[in-house]
């Protein structure tokens, strides 16, 4: 090709050799779009600008940071579930602790009264109570 050819970039087809122009938008547009984009030559030859290693490896980049950003936030959730898990623990081994304080001092866990004999006023009064239920009346995911 003669000279440069304002508002046009001059190519070569890579499989013919034929030189051609094509207006700079077309030819930026493409640049820029990469493999998504291509055109064919004045001969017919499908053309396409490959991704550059560059923009190749930002690419994988920014899909690692990605997901490593994903696993933190998975980390952080699994991290608060354990937290929540640990205080509701806690709260109902108070809970169980608080009822055998009660118990040990004569206070009834099923009306609330204290006796001197605990133990016969529960055969007498509550004789469908018993320790077992007492075990399944305590909150979930306590133990001793």
């Amino acid at each position: 090709m003669s000279g440069p050819i304002w508002g046009m970039t001059q190519m070569c087809c890579g499989r013919c050799g034929i030189e051609f122009a094509v207006p700079d938008s077309f030819y930026e547009e493409r640049r820029k779009r990469g493999p998504a984009l291509g055109w064919h030559c004045p001969n017919g030859h499908p053309r396409v600008f490959k991704e550059s290693e560059t923009d190749e490896l930002k690419r994988e980049r920014d899909r690692l940071q990605q997901q490593l950003a994903q696993k933190d936030d998975e980390i952080a959730q699994q991290r608060r579930y354990r937290e929540e898990a640990e205080r509701r623990h806690i709260a109902a081994k108070g809970q169980i602790t608080k009822l055998r304080n009660r118990v040990a001092h004569g206070v009834c866990p099923c009306c609330n009264r204290t006796f001197d004999n605990l133990a016969r006023h529960m055969a007498t009064k509550h004789p469908s109570f018993s320790a077992d239920a007492a075990r399944d009346q305590a909150p979930k995911g306590a133990s001793s």
